[in-house]
């Protein structure tokens, strides 16, 4: 049962709490048995490699068969409803178009006096992605990976995925292959993330990572930092629904609950002014989990971070919003474009009451890797910055350094670094 907070009359409460504590857990062995991979993985390449996808997949591979061959992705078309396939080029024209959009151009400045000043953005050379394999398979996690990878102009996109039986999702190879990877292996866990870091004999080493994956995945992601870049350390998905007297239950509960099949750990919020709503969607919460296929994760979730909110005013409604700094974010209300200027914290934000969080996931054009666990108030969706590196340019000609030289020279010798004034004072003896 999704249980309720009024905070109407108590405005303590251990909600944003709770939430921080959903992804709590010993990690002590997590941590020892991924940085044993790294490093094995780091001294040994393939070898170890392989010796781990046997014993974490239950699969025996050779150096040469990591590799997914171009004949297994034209059988994938096969296995694969046409259909499908139309909506995963539909969703790449969304996503590619949206992207698109997120492009800055190199700059230059003449300033006076001969100085030129700019900045030049060039595209990553080579990205790994990582995609899960687990409970079920995410062809739209592909999309969301390359593409804005692919808009930006990255040279390589090397993708890696978790065998399943020896072989891979079709729906997953077909993604890829449409969004333009470059090259794919059959690899996963914290091992595959070390072998994109590091490179191994058949795995190229890589300039950043990105992708979700489960805690081995994202602990060896945060060991290999600094070896190359990655994207973020993701916690549990959430969603929070405002709502107001104008929302349908129906709507509501099945986007909370849309959000509850990910993972157990996953919450699902409702904020609302209506005492009346919350009951009604309390109610469709229970009918609708009936007949849904993730019931028993659904349930979990509900029952251990589903959670009402009953708040006086939507802008006290956006006060817990922006507390909580939620990934997903509807708002549900009469005026949704009204509200949407109050809102400082989330990742992405739904407006009105036909604009379902699953469209973000799969079809709108907007990244659906979103920060996760808070971290709304600091980071930004996946984005085309994420697959580009910026170079200051600094241009002076000699009458331009004979401007400044005196100011230069006298800030270098206040921090005790002669050297530095001396490379400016030797331009001019």
């Amino acid at each position: 049962m999704i249980s309720v907070i009024d905070i109407r009359r108590d405005k303590k409460n251990d909600l944003y709490e709770k939430l921080l504590t959903r992804s709590q857990m010993e990690l002590g062995d997590v941590l020892k048995n991924v940085d044993s991979i790294v490093n094995s993985i780091k001294t040994n390449g393939d070898k170890a490699l392989l010796e781990y996808t046997k014993m974490f997949d239950g699969v025996d591979l050779t150096p040469e068969s990591l590799k997914v061959s171009k004949q297994e992705i034209d059988e994938a078309y096969g296995k694969v409803d046409k259909e499908l396939i139309e909506v995963i080029r539909k969703a790449i024209n969304n996503i590619e178009s949206f992207h698109a959009k997120q492009k800055e151009n190199s700059w230059f400045s003449a300033e006076k006096d001969g100085v030129i000043l700019g900045q030049m953005y060039r595209p990553l050379e080579i990205v790994g992605v990582y995609v899960p394999g687990g409970t079920a398979a995410y062809p739209s996690s592909v999309l969301m990976n390359v593409v804005p990878a692919k808009v930006a102009g990255v040279e390589k996109v090397i993708m890696v995925t978790p065998p399943k039986n020896g072989g891979i999702n079709p729906a997953v190879l077909v993604a890829a292959n449409e969004a333009g990877v470059d090259e794919i292996y059959r690899v996963g866990g914290a091992q595959a993330v070390a072998a994109l870091a590091f490179g191994t004999e058949t795995l190229p080493k890589v300039d950043k990572i990105v992708g979700p994956g489960n805690i081995y995945v994202a602990m060896a992601k945060k060991m290999v930092y600094g070896y190359c870049d990655i994207d973020a350390i993701a916690g549990p998905s959430e969603i929070m629904v405002v709502a107001d007297d104008s929302a349908n239950p129906k709507f509501i509960a099945a986007d909370l609950l849309s959000q509850a099949e990910h993972d157990v750990l996953a919450s699902s919020i409702l904020v609302t002014t209506s005492e009346k709503l919350a009951e009604q969607v309390q109610s469709e919460i229970e009918r609708q989990i009936a007949y849904l296929s993730r019931r028993e994760i659904i349930e979990k979730s509900i029952n251990d971070y589903g959670t009402i909110v009953l708040v006086n005013s939507l802008e006290d409604a956006v006060e817990v919003v922006n507390k909580i700094a939620p990934e997903h974010l509807e708002l549900c209300v009469e005026e949704p474009f009204n509200l949407l200027g109050s809102v400082k914290n989330a990742g992405a934000i739904f407006l009105g009451h036909y604009t379902s969080e699953p469209l973000g996931d799969y079809f709108a054009g907007p990244n659906h890797v979103l920060p996760t666990s808070g971290t709304a108030r600091f980071f930004s969706p996946l984005n085309l910055s994420d697959f580009v590196k910026k170079s200051s340019i600094i241009s002076y000609t000699k009458n331009a350094l004979k401007n400044v030289k005196d100011d230069v020279i006298l800030f270098a010798e206040a921090e005790g670094l002669t050297a530095h004034a001396n490379a400016i004072k030797v331009r001019f003896e």
